[in-house]
Parts: C-alpha cells; sequence; structure tokens
C-alpha cells in the first residue's frame, strides 16, 4: 500500500522562489533535491514570482545552475503580468516609463510599447518593478510622471525580499516611496492576484495545484484568491507565530518547514471539543470572565506541529477577520 504524502492529492506544485528554493544566489537546504523528486511522482511544476529583476529565461537559466528542473517556459513573472495588464489597457506605441529592470523593460518593448526615459517625454504609463539599482532619481521620475497623469503599474508589492544576507526591502517598499509622492495606490499586476496563477496552472495543464509559498500576503493570499490550495514553508519570510494571526484570506492550507516535507505525510489534526491536537502538541483557546482571550498550546515553539494545533484551534475559535488577529499565546508542558 503507498503512504499518502502531503503531495498525493495534487498534480502539480507552483512554487515561488525567494525564501522557498533560494535566498539570494544559494539553494536552500534540500530545495533542490524536492523539486527534482517531483517528476518521480508525476507532480508537475512551475515557478511563479513576484521578482521583477530577471527575465524568465535568466530565471530558469539560475535554476539550472543550481541543479533545479527549469525549462524557461515554467517561469511564471509578475514582469510577464505587468506587461500583459499594460497590453490590457493601451494600444502599441503607447509611451511607457520603466522604473524597474531591463528585464521588465524588455518585456514592455516585445508588446511593441515604446519605453522612455523621463517624465519630460510625456509617458502614458510608469510601470514599476524590483531592481536593486533604483535609486532616488529613478523613484522621482516615476512621481513626477505620475503626478503629470500618468497611470501606474505596479508588478508587485512585497514590501521585503529575502536574500542571502537577511531580509532586505522588496518592490512594495520601493512602491511606497513613490505612493509617498503621488498620494495614490497602483494598479497590482503579481500576486497576490490570482491571474499568474491560473496563467502557470494553465501551462501545466493542471487541474488540481498547490501553490507553495513563503509569505502570507502575497504566495498564501494570491492561492487562495485563486481558488487552490495553499502551502506555507518556513523557510523565508513568514513563520507559524504570523500565520496564527494571519486574516482569514491570508490563511494556508497547510504549514511545512522545508520543500522536502512535501513527500511526508501531513498529520491529521484533531478537534475534539474546544481542544485541538497534531502529533504530540495540543491547543485549546481560553475565554476569561474578563474577556480576555488567550492562546494555550502545550508543545514547543520550534515544533510545527504546536503551530498547526495553534492555528487550526485560533482559526475554529475566530473562522472570519477581514485583519490581521493577536491572541495572547501562553506555552505549556501540557494543557491546562
Amino acid at each position: 500500500m503507498t503512504t499518502k504524502t502531503l503531495l498525493t492529492d495534487f498534480d502539480a506544485v507552483l512554487a515561488d522562489l525567494d525564501g522557498v528554493v533560494y535566498a539570494g544566489p544559494h539553494a536552500i537546504p534540500g530545495a533542490i533535491e524536492a523539486l527534482n523528486a517531483l517528476e518521480g511522482v508525476n507532480v508537475k511544476l512551475a515557478y511563479v514570482t513576484n521578482n521583477a529583476s530577471r527575465t524568465p529565461a535568466q530565471v530558469a537559466a539560475h535554476l539550472r545552475e543550481l541543479g533545479a528542473p527549469a525549462d524557461d517556459d515554467q517561469v511564471v513573472s509578475s514582469a510577464q503580468a505587468g506587461a500583459a495588464l499594460l497590453a490590457q489597457k493601451f494600444p502599441q506605441g503607447t509611451k511607457v516609463l520603466v522604473t524597474g529592470s531591463a528585464a521588465l523593460a524588455q518585456e514592455v518593448q516585445a508588446l511593441g510599447m515604446k519605453v522612455v526615459e523621463s517624465a519630460l517625454d510625456a509617458p502614458e504609463v510608469v510601470i514599476q518593478g524590483f531592481e536593486p539599482t533604483l535609486g532616488w532619481a529613478d523613484l522621482a521620475e516615476a512621481s513626477y510622471a505620475i503626478n503629470a497623469g500618468a497611470l501606474w503599474i505596479a508588478t508587485n508589492t512585497d514590501m521585503t525580499i529575502p536574500r542571502e544576507r537577511g531580509i532586505a526591502p522588496g518592490n512594495g517598499s520601493l512602491v511606497a516611496v513613490v505612493r509617498a509622492a503621488v498620494a495614490h495606490d497602483p494598479l497590482v499586476a503579481g500576486k497576490p492576484e490570482a491571474p499568474l496563477f491560473h496563467t502557470a496552472a494553465n501551462r501545466l495543464g493542471a487541474t488540481a495545484a498547490l501553490v507553495v509559498g513563503d509569505r502570507l500576503d502575497t504566495d498564501i493570499l494570491g492561492g487562495n484568491n485563486a481558488g487552490m490550495a495553499t502551502a506555507l514553508v518556513l523557510t523565508g519570510v513568514d513563520s507559524g507565530a504570523t500565520a496564527l494571526r494571519a486574516c482569514t484570506a491570508q490563511r494556508p492550507g497547510f504549514i511545512i518547514p522545508t520543500l522536502p516535507d512535501l513527500y511526508q505525510p501531513y498529520p491529521s489534526i484533531v478537534h475534539d471539543g474546544a481542544e485541538v491536537t497534531c502529533g504530540d502538541a495540543a491547543a485549546t483557546v481560553e475565554v476569561a470572565e474578563s474577556g480576555e482571550t488567550t492562546m494555550h498550546i502545550a508543545g514547543s515553539p520550534e515544533d510545527v506541529d504546536s503551530w498547526r494545533a495553534a492555528c487550526a484551534a485560533w482559526w475554529a475559535f475566530v473562522p472570519e477577520s477581514s485583519t490581521e488577529t493577536n491572541p495572547v499565546i501562553s506555552w505549556h508542558t501540557e494543557l491546562p
């Protein structure tokens, strides 16, 4: 009898890159082996990334250098999504100021748009994507054009990005700088919008895709928006603690420590009245006479089963929330 794993019910994995496959130029331990093993269990693979600083071909080449399976068309980027949104709204020949990478400019030019260098060229659109060499002058030029009437498109709004040395500002942080100068939000093309995920699944011919990401506000929210199953992997930005606090729309279906855990059976989460158990961990919510609410967890903060149990208990207690919650957490060796 074949052992059921987390992957058993899925025919494709749509994987984020930064914080899931690699951090900076280096692979996250175990990630490459896990990706290569997908073919052996008949699960297809696509990469869905909000990083618009490189072309899909460049991303795929980097993945192959790391040893991961990657054809160019397996990479679906927010630069492509941004260009597609641009094409929906404007005809060929439209003047576009690209505040971002050469890769983003290439996607725009491929649509027959005219890329300009300055707000003085009277662009009709500003499209902004991540590029680590962007400076004040670039962001100011975008602001001038937007304030002069140009439509503003952002490829994505990730506030941070995992790098080899730690967490660094992402495109959302740069978008926030421009927003401070223009006083309105951009149209957003990439995650957490659903089309990026649908594009990736359609390329694979997948009918039951699992979105795997490290960010609640882009990967998990985007996968949920697309109506797909979602798994938060704890190798990047978010954690079990942030998952516990997440608003309903950003709650993952699964929480796994690393990509290799895709090949393990997902533990049962058992609700027994107010108590929820997962493995050796347990959790319950207590409401005091004063009205104070406490999340009691029997387990260790280092044990993912503790967070799985806690999330299940808290989300059952607060099934619908449009904002982040903040329960008081009390750790125990056993439930009181």
